[in-house]
């Protein structure tokens, strides 16, 4: 056993003073149990004052779930030192395979973070046999941490958009750079209170709201009214989808108000909506003769097609 015991050492990395002691594996339950433990004598550092070589006080036995090996769910238990220290009394010394208070190794987390990334946390839950709870406090902790290190100060344009979260009247608004492409904020709700949330966060993460030269957002009154309180100084760009949405709507208004005067307009609806490059070859020949007609729907449709291009520099961004 003794070159299996050296084969996981070195496959956890552990150093002096720190050994595997013991290995079993338990068939009927599918599972890989380790012991660690330490060399007798050996001294730690104080976690608190980082004071060096300070005696062991006792021990407290712990366990954390480790990645699977093949189909064997691996747990690693361990006689946890606390040690005395002489400036700052007895405090549990942080072993180096896990964070404090957690019962999952520093790999094993990371795996959990990584199927967060694209998977629900009940399939991670299935997928690893780990309660969801778990799965969130573990999803939570980084999450916090990643925003603890969040800076700021370089976010100059950004966007905002709400997307509906469950049915019913729950949202969710998200804000991104517009730069990165990354989004930098997430919150309940789809008012101008969104705003105000941003800007507090934008501020505590070195954000300068004076340095936000731009908003893209859609027509809310409620955003509106948020970045103008919010942030004064920046100029509001309405996203093309919903501009080009409401122009859409326009051209049919005028189409089927113009239709109970003109019937060759009938059964002409998406001629007009649909983008000109992707009509069909049949669909142009139809359109054809309708745009030399003298109609509303005609200039209704030719501001249309010419508004995307007169604003593209604005999309740019």
């Amino acid at each position: 056993m003794a070159i299996a015991e050296d084969l996981f050492g070195a496959a956890l990395h552990l150093q002096h003073p720190w050994y595997i002691s013991d290995i079993k594996f338990l068939d009927n339950g599918k599972k890989l149990q380790i012991w660690i433990d330490f060399h007798r004598g050996s001294r730690f550092a104080c976690p608190q004052c980082k004071k060096s070589d300070c005696e062991v006080h006792d021990t407290a036995l712990r366990t954390w779930r480790h990645l699977d090996f093949f189909e064997y769910q691996t747990y690693l238990h361990c006689r946890v030192p606390r040690v005395s220290c002489p400036d700052c009394g007895i405090h549990q010394v942080i072993v180096p395979w896990a964070r404090e208070r957690s019962g999952f190794t520093l790999l094993m987390e990371g795996l959990i973070v990584f199927f967060a990334q694209t998977m629900q946390m009940t399939q991670i839950s299935e997928k690893l046999k780990i309660p969801d709870k778990r799965i969130w406090r573990v999803v939570a902790y980084h999450v916090h941490e990643a925003l603890s290190r969040v800076n700021l100060s370089a976010v100059k344009f950004v966007g905002i958009d709400e997307t509906s979260r469950k049915k019913g009247h729950k949202y969710i608004s998200t804000i991104a750079d517009l730069i990165s492409g990354k989004i930098i904020f997430i919150c309940k709700g789809k008012d101008s209170a969104v705003l105000k949330l941003f800007s507090d966060f934008f501020t505590k993460h070195e954000g300068k709201k004076e340095n936000i030269d731009l908003v893209c957002c859609d027509m809310s009154p409620a955003f509106i009214k948020g970045i103008g309180e919010q942030l004064p100084d920046a100029a509001i760009i309405f996203d093309k989808f919903h501009v080009m949405k409401m122009v859409n709507q326009a051209v049919d208004e005028v189409r089927r108000e113009e239709q109970k005067g003109n019937s060759f307009l009938k059964k002409t609806r998406f001629l007009w909506l649909k983008n000109p490059k992707n009509l069909t070859e049949r669909q142009q020949k139809e359109l054809g003769p309708l745009k030399d007609m003298n109609l509303k729907t005609v200039r209704a449709y030719l501001y249309n097609v010419t508004l995307p291009a007169l604003c593209s520099p604005l999309y740019s961004l």
